[in-house]
């Protein structure tokens, strides 16, 4: 349990206390919104332009300009929890705008999304929204073949260059994991496809096929990467939280099961705060220029569940749950357990 100046605070305390930080302020908003999507497509015009000096002079821009496209993602993931404009549908048609942009089909992620925030941590709902993660018991269970494929998926190279490759450019351009729950998701799919192939066949009718190679690609490729290992890194840690369905608390998994990702001021405001995850998974309609209050208000969420670069690079040689010394551990250490 925690303590908060001496006073012993259980997890469902924080919904009440966070509460008050829900209210998103509409100027504050469009301001964020101009300054991630205005130098996105500035970098764009200027790699464009610099693309008919020589092909290799745009390659620098357009990687640097993966990093507003990922800050673009997080404002569509604040629309997608309505907590970046008052009016909800605003926020909704913002999101779908911006995931063309992302390659992500705004409803469909939405609602993948939701649930994973309403399953996250619990080891009998895996497998919408969440990274592949097995027990050490399923593994030692699983015949060689099945092994292999659990290594290979959680094989960093993998997981974090060809992964990125296939959710964003491949598994997005079908409502995964919603095939069957109606016309909703598959237009938001297919009318995100549409307006994809509608960019993608400008650029190439205007700039051939070097601008898709040497621009487009790179950013959103590296992007997509950026965006995995975040994914990662906020939910697999070594002191993370994994619960049995009768044992499973939402409120308990948002703050034991999810990280503080304390990384520096520029890649904090590149990422929109979303390594402040454990207060996000506590109350999701905070929007994410409101997070840096609330650390500033409760020192002790500044403290908890916090990893810095260097331990994160760590994290990616962890596997395994161990439901006995209920921790994240690598396939060497579940040997030795």
């Amino acid at each position: 349990m925690l303590q908060r100046k001496g006073i012993p605070v259980r997890p469902s305390d924080w919904t009440r206390t966070l509460a008050q930080y829900r209210e998103p302020f509409p100027p504050r908003s469009l301001f964020e919104l101009a300054v991630t999507l205005l130098p996105f497509l500035g970098l764009w015009a200027l790699a464009w332009w610099a693309h008919t000096i020589s092909p290799w002079l745009s390659l620098p821009l357009a990687i640097v300009n993966a990093a507003f496209l990922v800050r673009l993602f997080m404002i569509q993931h604040d629309c997608g929890h309505g907590a970046f404009f008052k009016d909800r549908r605003l926020g909704d048609w913002v999101g779908r705008g911006i995931g063309v942009l992302t390659l992500t089909p705004y409803d469909v992620w939405r609602r993948t999304h939701a649930i994973h925030h309403a399953s996250t941590g619990n080891l009998d709902r895996r497998g919408v929204g969440d990274m592949p993660t097995l027990t050490v018991r399923e593994y030692r269970e699983k015949g060689w073949l099945g092994r292999a494929g659990y290594r290979l998926v959680r094989n960093p190279v993998f997981l974090f260059g060809v992964v990125p490759f296939y959710s964003f450019f491949l598994q997005n351009r079908v409502p995964a994991g919603l095939m069957r729950s109606g016309w909703r998701y598959w237009f938001s799919a297919m009318g995100t496809n549409l307006a994809i192939a509608g960019i993608v066949a400008l650029i190439a009718w205007l700039g051939g096929a070097d601008v898709l190679l040497l621009i487009y690609l790179p950013t959103t490729l590296l992007a997509a990467m950026a965006g995995m290992w975040l994914f990662y890194i906020q939910h697999q840690f070594e002191e993370t939280l994994w619960d049995r369905e009768e044992d499973w608390n939402i409120q308990d998994a948002a703050l034991h099961g999810s990280s503080y990702y304390d990384l520096p001021g520029v890649l904090r405001w590149l990422t929109a705060n979303i390594g402040v995850h454990h207060v996000h998974h506590m109350a999701s309609r905070i929007p994410f220029y409101r997070l840096s209050e609330v650390l500033r208000d409760h020192d002790i969420l500044a403290q908890m569940k916090r990893l810095t670069i260097r331990d994160s690079i760590r994290c990616a040689g962890l596997h395994l749950w161990d439901e006995k010394s209920r921790r994240l551990v690598s396939f060497s250490r579940a040997r030795a357990v």
